[in-house]
């Protein structure tokens, strides 16, 4: 412990130590510096030395004019896995792996619900760290973060890091998506996480789950693979163990051809050297012809459960074009015209409070309580409507206004000022999103197992600027013709 500091010359006050009276006099002010200045030490210790250099691993503090422009870099190992990554000149970086493997690939009443189950057991004991959350104590270590994500077509997972921890990172992913123990225990507490998520599942999730099963209902008793719900079935967990997991995993995960490993904020070569290392060794398969295509039926679902405020959820959706459609892009700027949100919403045009939903429901219609258009894309197929919130002896006229805006839409254009700012909302919010590193690592890397490249901004934003009135009403003419709600 330091010693007392000396007192001070005969007006010390024991009781303002900190001379919060201000009465100390200026000599007594600089005798009492000074002796601060011997009994305690202001000099760094050698671990924690100012360099004059900066670390090899920080990017050069240069103008943006000096430093190359940043670009999307693509390499394929020689089993088949694909590296893409793009720099950002920051010194921190996201890494992560993305497979397409996905809810779909489920078989009912075999494995219903075992992607669900392989997210929550991302992380966990491996062969290499079989302790228990060894994993994640070494990224918290790191200062880093994890994630992972099951999807219907696809599985993510990744690990976010300062650029001198990226090694660490990409070995935790090599880990967690190549040698995870799978422990029945582990399997066992998830399979309780799942039991807890459901009871707290929101209706918003029920209902999208919902949208699928009535969308792409069963065809000669068969059940689609659009139409499986995504989130695993409490009546799923009594045959769910460790065996049915890894049986999925190496059915459908561990192909090299359709992996990337992806990355934003680290160096291209850098991080290819990292996946060849810590991926190169997963065995070459031939691509599995294992997607068969959902085709819509349209149909209904109803699900009867009590939500905390009573009010009851509706969604009424048409078929679009799925990710290959050149009705793609069209779409989204349809459903940030119609915008909508809930009746209780902070915010300016920014915010989406100047859409057709907004102005046109929820201004108008006081029972409504939300009203908001939604898309949903796969790879053949996709789902473009409206969904809202009422009491539920309103539900009835809300299923009419819904009705009544999508008909509207496909019989009228629309106005000239509602599509120059859906398009400009769009551009704005794809912009401000891909501002996010963990945003752009996804985006990298979704682009690249669906379409087997990556899209520039400057093209999407022209794509956006070329959709005109008549896509918006023939969008809403196909989708309202095909009388598949």
């Amino acid at each position: 412990p330091l010693p007392p500091l000396p007192p001070r010359g005969g007006t010390e006050n024991a009781s303002d130590r900190f001379d919060d009276s201000n009465s100390m006099s200026p000599d007594e002010v600089r005798r009492v510096r000074e002796a601060q200045k011997r009994y305690i030490p202001t000099s760094l210790r050698p671990s924690m030395r100012i360099e004059t250099a900066a670390p090899d691993h920080i990017p050069p503090n240069a103008p943006s004019s000096a430093l190359a422009t940043p670009e999307v870099l693509v390499t394929t190992l020689p089993n088949g896995l694909r590296v893409a990554s793009q720099e950002t000149y920051g010194q921190v970086c996201t890494v992560g792996v993305l497979s397409d493997c996905g809810s779909r690939l489920e078989v009912p009443g075999a494995n219903s619900g075992v992607v669900h189950l392989m997210e929550l057991l991302s992380f966990n004991s491996t062969e290499n760290h079989p302790e228990p959350l060894g994993l994640t104590r070494r990224v918290d270590d790191a200062g880093g973060a994890t994630f992972a994500s099951g999807g219907r077509e696809q599985m993510l997972w990744c690990v976010d890091v300062l650029r001198p921890n990226a090694e660490a990172a990409v070995e935790t992913l090599s880990e967690t998506v190549a040698r995870p123990l799978l422990r029945e225990g582990e399997v066992e507490d998830a399979k309780r996480v799942v039991e807890f998520q459901s009871a707290d599942l929101l209706p918003e999730v029920r209902l999208g789950e919902g949208l699928q099963v009535g969308g792409y209902g069963p065809i000669d008793g068969a059940v689609q693979q659009l139409g499986k719900p995504h989130f695993c079935p409490l009546e799923a967990l009594e045959y769910l163990n460790a065996d049915v997991v890894r049986s999925f995993r190496d059915e459908h995960l561990l192909v090299p051809s359709e992996m990337v490993v992806a990355g934003a904020g680290i160096d291209h070569d850098e991080l290819v050297d990292l996946a060849n290392r810590y991926f190169g060794d997963i065995p070459s398969k031939p691509k599995p012809d294992r997607v068969v295509p959902s085709t819509y039926t349209g149909g209904e679902y109803r699900l009867e459960v009590k939500t905390i405020e009573g009010f009851t959820r509706v969604a009424l959706a048409f078929e679009v074009g799925g990710w290959h459609s050149p009705d793609l892009v069209p779409t989204c700027v349809l459903q940030t015209l119609l915008g909508g949100g809930n009746s209780f919403s902070a915010g300016g045009p920014g915010k989406g409070m100047y859409s057709r939903l907004y102005r046109e429901v929820l201004n108008r219609y006081h029972w409504a309580e939300s009203a908001e258009a939604f898309t949903s894309f796969h790879g053949e197929s996709g789902l473009f409507g409206i969904s809202g919130s009422s009491a539920p002896e309103r539900s009835r006229d809300l299923v009419r206004v819904m009705a009544a805006h999508l008909g509207r839409l496909a019989n009228e254009h629309v106005s000239d000022e509602e599509l120059e700012r859906a398009r400009n909302m769009l551009k704005c919010n794809v912009l401000t999103q891909l501002e996010s590193r963990l945003v752009l690592f996804e985006d990298i890397g979704r682009q690249i197992l669906t379409y087997g490249k990556r899209e520039d901004s400057e093209s999407m934003c022209r794509k956006i600027d070329s959709v005109t009135k008549e896509d918006i009403r023939k969008i809403a003419e196909r989708a309202v013709a095909g009388l598949g709600a």
